[in-house]
């Protein structure tokens, strides 16, 4: 049976590279972007007055002069003025404004004494050239990459290539993704529900979790445990979306018919198994035309965290986002476990003395207890081989 490890590479393997598309810049949050960015212009464009004050020569305050005559008011968003001939002379100058030509200095108000129309600089020691400027391309030159390739796009982002006049970004295409829920014993949540069924949760807990994750094209679906629905639902669902997700119907039950379903439908099995606990009869396949299928178990708790490991990780590859560094916890208490599986621990984290990052164990009833995982931040990996893991083990964190 593969290793977590070995299940990931073959799923990246086989996860096809979204198309790209371009995207004006209002809807583009969330996106991965597939092409840089550079800068239109310097950044900033021009010497930036960063402090209300007064722009003049710092060449006269070394020389002695204390007081200033005022030639007018420099504010942002005007064409800067040029300072007139004389060592004492100023202009008073707000900031964002533009510095104005001959001043290479900016006394802040709280260090002037203003009379009329001359102000005295009280602590002229303090002041040298560059003084409360920003300097014209201190931050990047024209030309210069400014957002990367793979990079997904946030409110960082949007303010950089807004601020770059990049009103359209090349980005990957949303992928249209079924979330497909199975099982006779599911009702939607606002429906009469029998004491011997339960009420749908993983297709609408996949549903959220992919849109908070940028994959705001998510339809969700349910299929009975009838074979010819299955076949007919399952061909319809495979020609219309770019990955499908299942739930439940993938182990060994005379009624899960999904695995044999979906290769009698032309989708390749890469593997069915993996090597760990919850999320053991994860199914992974691709259609003829490349559609990657996702299979995972019917359990809560087991589909929670298998979207986590491996569907999440597998979207993003596939929009081309640059691979994160995995995150890493210490266990906060010893962990005892009931076998040598891989083991997804749902945990709660913290941080010690130092500031490192601990995760405390939170343990479910079983891999069906998805109440358990409210107050939960995410869950380590604690690899096979082993049954017991000393407080301090530092092992891989995956947050939700």
């Amino acid at each position: 049976m593969l290793t977590p490890a070995e299940a990931e590479r073959l799923i990246l393997e086989h996860m096809p590279p979204f198309l790209r598309e371009d995207c004006p810049l209002s809807a583009a949050t969330g996106r991965v972007l597939r092409a840089e960015v550079r800068a239109d212009r310097d950044l900033p464009p021009f010497d930036r007055v960063t402090m209300d004050g007064y722009a003049l020569r710092s060449a006269a305050l070394a020389a002695g002069v204390r007081t200033f005559r005022i030639r007018g008011v420099q504010a942002a968003g005007m064409r800067p003025f040029k300072l007139d001939a004389g060592d004492d002379v100023c202009l008073e100058i707000m900031t964002g404004a533009v510095l104005p030509t001959g001043a290479d200095c900016v006394v802040p108000l709280e260090d002037t004494r203003r009379a009329g129309v001359t102000m005295t600089v009280t602590t002229p020691e303090r002041f040298a050239a560059g003084h409360a400027l920003h300097g014209r391309g201190a931050d990047r030159r024209a030309g210069e990459v400014v957002l990367r390739a793979g990079t997904r796009i946030g409110g960082r982002e949007v303010a950089v290539a807004a601020a770059v006049g990049a009103g359209t970004l090349t980005v990957s295409a949303s992928p249209r993704i079924a979330v497909v829920a199975t099982g006779d014993e599911l009702v939607e949540v606002e429906g009469l529900v029998a004491p011997h069924q339960i009420r749908r949760s993983n297709d609408h807990a996949l549903r959220a979790v992919l849109l908070a994750a940028g994959y705001p094209r998510v339809e969700r679906f349910h299929l009975r445990d009838v074979r010819h629905e299955i076949a007919e639902r399952l061909r319809e669902i495979l020609a219309a979306f770019d990955v499908v997700i299942v739930t439940g119907g993938v182990s060994k039950g005379k009624f899960d018919f999904l695995p044999v379903e979906l290769e009698a439908q032309g989708v390749a099995r890469i593997f069915h198994g993996v090597a760990q606990r919850p999320g053991k009869p994860l199914w992974f396949g691709a259609s003829a035309r490349g559609v990657p299928v996702f299979a995972l178990p019917g359990n809560p708790v087991s589909a929670f965290v298998c979207l986590h490991r491996y569907v999440l990780p597998a979207l993003a590859h596939a929009s081309g986002e640059t691979a994160a560094r995995g995150e890493r916890a210490a266990l906060a208490e010893a962990v005892e476990l009931p076998g040598p599986l891989t083991c997804f621990l749902t945990v709660k984290r913290s941080n010690g003395p130092r500031a490192e990052a601990l995760a405390a164990p939170v343990p479910t009833h079983t891999s069906g207890d998805f109440s358990s995982l409210v107050g939960t931040d995410g869950f380590v990996e604690l690899p096979a081989g082993a049954t017991a893991f000393p407080a301090g083990y530092v092992a891989r964190y995956f947050p939700w």
